[in-house]
């Protein structure tokens, strides 16, 4: 099962010519998440020629304009088109009435169900998303609004079938194979019962995709995002902006490389930079991170990332 994640948007603040508002989408094989909706948005959808339409939910960070000015736009193209499926908006306190107030105000054509969810207390970290074999988990952040982060986790996979245990247990080729791989008791023709561990090996972890943006460093973000396969993070100022940083509620790319290093990720890239910089400045972030986390990158617009799985 694919697993892509998609950044249509790396500034902060302000768009820029060439750096949209910030917006990651997350592709996992038929199913599609949206995270914040910066303007641009729709923008980067279009050249990238994503498949917007099957847009599962879109989850919200907080509601200051640079997160929120594209969600309308979102709201409307998916009115182009036939849609049977929901679309959830997730998000803190106030995104409900940002939604109907621009539902109202801008009289959009809608021809689906919205549905918003509210977390309601979004101090408390919380499954605010879930399919048959995943889930996603806001956690909260330190900002100048409330403000979280989220985590989207696979729930362990099976472990690997061993074919030549199961033919020494007399168990045929065939359904019977695939029964024990989805993790069911099987019965034979003689009376006897091989159950999954008898014929596969340990459970196989899950990949996890954590986005972490608008906030003050905070150690409780570490273990949120733990082990993740990809980190997106704000690293919005150099150190020498520290202060800056602090005042505006934001973290340094050296913070977000720290994060990266202690929660022990796989791959991280940077996001939500402040416009003062220009494409030549964030090398100067990046090498701040890098001293921190070696393998950190600097997302940019429409770049793409493959998260594979963690094979054993």
């Amino acid at each position: 099962m694919t697993m892509e994640a998609f950044i249509l948007g790396s500034g902060g603040s302000m768009p820029l010519p060439h750096r949209h508002l910030t917006s990651m989408l997350l592709r996992r094989e038929g199913d599609l998440f949206l995270f914040d909706a910066g303007e641009g948005t729709q923008v980067s959808l279009r050249k990238l020629n994503l498949r917007w339409k099957k847009i599962n939910a879109i989850l919200i960070s907080h509601t200051h304009a640079d997160h929120v000015t594209g969600l309308p736009g979102m709201l409307m193209l998916s009115s182009q088109v036939d849609r049977e499926e929901p679309l959830y908006v997730i998000g803190p306190p106030r995104i409900r009435e940002y939604v109907e107030a621009s539902r109202r105000i801008l009289e959009m054509y809608i021809n689906y169900e919205i549905r918003v969810i509210e977390i309601q207390d979004p101090s408390v970290p919380q499954v605010v998303f879930s399919g048959e074999d995943y889930h996603i988990r806001s956690f909260p952040l330190k900002h100048t609004r409330v403000c979280v982060g989220y985590s989207f986790t696979e729930m362990p996979r099976p472990g690997i079938f061993h074919p030549e245990q199961a033919l020494s247990l007399g168990v045929p080729r065939g359904p019977l194979w695939s029964s024990l791989q989805r993790g069911e008791d099987v019965e034979l023709d003689d009376g006897r019962t091989v159950t999954p561990d008898q014929v596969l090996g340990s459970p196989r972890s899950g990949r996890k995709v954590s986005y972490v943006t608008d906030t003050s460093f905070i150690p409780s973000i570490i273990d949120e995002v733990r082990d993740s396969d990809l980190l997106v993070c704000e690293g919005m100022f150099e150190t020498a902006l520290a202060e800056t940083a602090a005042r505006k509620r934001h973290m340094t790319a050296r913070e977000a490389g720290i994060i990266a290093r202690e929660a022990d990720v796989k791959q991280a890239g940077l996001i939500h930079f402040s416009p003062r910089y220009t494409e030549k400045d964030l090398k100067l972030l990046l090498k701040e991170a890098r001293e921190e986390f070696k393998s950190m990158v600097l997302t940019r617009d429409r770049q793409q990332f493959t998260i594979p799985y963690e094979e054993s």
